[in-house]
C-alpha cells in the first residue's frame, strides 16, 4: 500500500507540473498574439493617418525643391545620435531621402539605416511642409565583460515622417520633422515597439 500511495504521489506531481507548463504556455501565446493584434492595430491607424495627410496636401499647391540636399539630422535615433542625411529629388515635389546613424564605443556598436519617399508642399514663401512613408534596417551589439552582457539584434523597421523646412536664399536648408518608427525585432531588447523620433536638420543644396 505504502508503494502504490508513493506511486500515486509521483503521478500527481507531475500531473500539476504538466499542467502548470501547460498553462504557462498558453498564457505566453495569447500574449504574444495580444501583442501582436496590438502592433497591427497602431500600423492601421498609421496607415490611414497618412493617406489623410496626403489626400489633403493634394489640394495644396506643389513647390519645386532642391535636386540634392546632404547634412546632419540632428535627433535621437534610438540612442545613436545624429544621423548623415542626404536627399534626392525625384521629381518636382517628389523626393527619397536616406539617413544613416551609428554609434561605436569600447562596450557598444550600432547603426540605423532609414529610406523614405517623401511629398513636398508649399507652405508659405520659403517654408515647405512634407510627409514620407519607409523604412529600414537597424542592428546593435552591446558587450560588457565586466557585467556579463553579450546581447546583439539586427532587425528591420517601418518609418513615416511630417516635418517643415526652410530654404534660404543661400543653398542652406533648416527643418524641423518628426519620425514615428515600428520595429521588428527582439521583445527583449524593446525593439518590437514603437518610437518617436523628433530631429533638427542641416543641409546644403546642390
Amino acid at each position: 500500500m505504502c508503494q502504490r500511495a508513493k506511486y500515486k504521489h509521483i503521478f500527481d506531481v507531475i500531473f500539476v507540473k504538466s499542467n502548470f507548463k501547460i498553462s504557462l504556455t498558453s498564457i505566453l501565446i495569447s500574449f504574444s498574439y495580444y501583442s501582436l493584434n496590438k502592433k497591427i492595430q497602431l500600423m492601421k491607424k498609421l496607415f490611414l493617418l497618412s493617406l489623410t495627410i496626403l489626400g489633403f496636401a493634394f489640394t495644396t499647391s506643389a513647390q519645386n525643391i532642391s535636386e540634392n540636399a546632404i547634412g546632419l539630422r540632428l535627433g535621437g535615433s534610438d540612442g545613436l545620435g545624429p544621423e548623415v542625411s542626404y536627399q534626392r529629388a525625384i521629381t518636382n515635389n517628389n523626393r527619397a531621402e536616406f539617413d544613416l546613424g551609428w554609434r561605436s564605443a569600447r562596450d557598444f556598436d550600432g547603426f540605423k539605416l532609414t529610406g523614405l519617399y517623401q511629398w513636398v508642399w508649399l507652405l508659405d514663401g520659403d517654408f515647405n511642409w512634407y510627409a514620407g512613408v519607409g523604412g529600414g534596417l537597424a542592428s546593435y551589439d552591446y558587450n560588457n565583460n565586466a557585467f556579463g552582457y553579450d546581447n546583439d539584434d539586427t532587425f528591420v523597421f517601418a518609418a513615416g515622417n511630417i516635418g517643415v523646412e526652410y530654404s534660404f536664399d543661400f543653398p542652406l536648408q533648416l527643418s524641423l520633422d518628426f519620425r514615428p518608427e515600428i520595429g521588428f525585432g527582439e521583445d527583449y531588447y524593446d525593439n518590437n515597439d514603437v518610437d518617436f523620433d523628433v530631429a533638427l536638420g542641416v543641409r546644403y543644396q546642390f
